[in-house]
């Protein structure tokens, strides 16, 4: 990779004009696109995006462990860490610490994980755990052409995006960017502010034409040990009728586990460690419907860039 111009510096100054705003640029015919992502993208047989309205919903656990779960089903995958400012994805695939390496033509080679899903993320390039990522919306862009285009992603069968919260910059330059995006998964939490800012996501979706492949509610309820009961610590039902009044399917329901914090305050894969955790189980069951309505559906042929 080159020094000069490239945005993975943290030192780098930042850029002496204001950047432009994406959101009024139009978006690139397929003749125009970046043609290194096209490239890299067509032997990536479908990618989705995951994406959440607001924080703390715990996004980054699912796409790590519906990409452990669609490889343990058979899957070749991959996932990109978009989450700039908080890239949580190496950490919750128990791959914190190793390094990105280019090769003499300045290709990425992804970080392996477990069930050989290659990761990329911008922890693995900061020198320090408290290293901040001051970056405006150009450079973030930036980024994200290098991570799709770069990156010697190889024959996939799903790359999952993990995108920040919320619907700026990032989220509209993956839309921007990545050729052919299959869809968009929603992540919520059964609470009322919740499904309230992921409807904003979902309209986001509908704006820029993307398909949503469905909702998954985490932390949906707490099964407790001691009378195997569900007892819905945020509320119960709040994500079905979300995803029921904005049209979108319910992919699943995540319960509320300890051994979940637990896992990944360790940084283990929970999904590997845990098979048999109500949790994993049902994110097996999420994956089998991403794969039923991705691989199966017959309003829509694979597409392969």
């Amino acid at each position: 990779m080159s020094t000069g111009n490239n945005p993975f510096r943290i030192s780098s100054p930042q850029p002496s004009k204001q950047p432009r705003d994406l959101r009024k640029v139009a978006p690139q015919a397929p003749q125009a696109a970046d043609l290194k992502i096209q490239m890299k993208m067509k032997t990536v047989k479908y990618k989705i995006a995951v994406l959440s309205g607001k924080g703390g919903v715990g996004k980054s656990f699912v796409s790590s462990n519906l990409a452990m779960a669609l490889a343990a089903a058979g899957r070749s995958v991959g996932i990109v860490d978009v989450d700039f400012h908080g890239p949580s994805v190496p950490k919750m695939l128990g791959v914190r610490g190793q390094y990105l390496t280019a090769d003499d033509k300045g290709d990425i080679n992804p970080v392996v994980g477990p069930f050989g899903i290659k990761v990329v993320s911008i922890d693995f390039l900061l020198p320090r755990d408290d290293t901040p990522v001051v970056w405006r919306g150009a450079i973030k862009h930036t980024a994200i052409k290098q991570f799709l285009g770069d990156v010697k992603w190889g024959e996939l069968d799903y790359l999952i995006i993990d995108m920040p919260p919320g619907t700026g910059d990032e989220a509209l330059s993956v839309a921007q960017l990545v050729p052919n995006l299959t869809g968009m998964i929603i992540v919520t939490i059964p609470s009322e502010v919740s499904t309230l800012a992921v409807k904003r996501s979902i309209t986001f979706a509908k704006t820029i034409n993307a398909r949503i492949l469905g909702v998954i509610e985490n932390m949906s309820y707490f099964l407790c040990p001691t009378d195997n009961k569900p007892y819905y610590i945020f509320g119960e039902g709040k994500g079905k009728k979300m995803a029921e009044e904005m049209g979108v399917p319910l992919l699943g329901q995540v319960p509320l586990d300890p051994v979940v914090a637990q896992a990944n305050d360790l940084g283990e894969p929970f999904f590997l460690k845990y098979p048999d955790d109500p949790a994993s189980k049902e994110f097996m069951k999420i994956a089998e419907k991403v794969i039923h309505i991705i691989e199966n559906s017959q309003q829509e042929t694979p597409q392969s860039g």
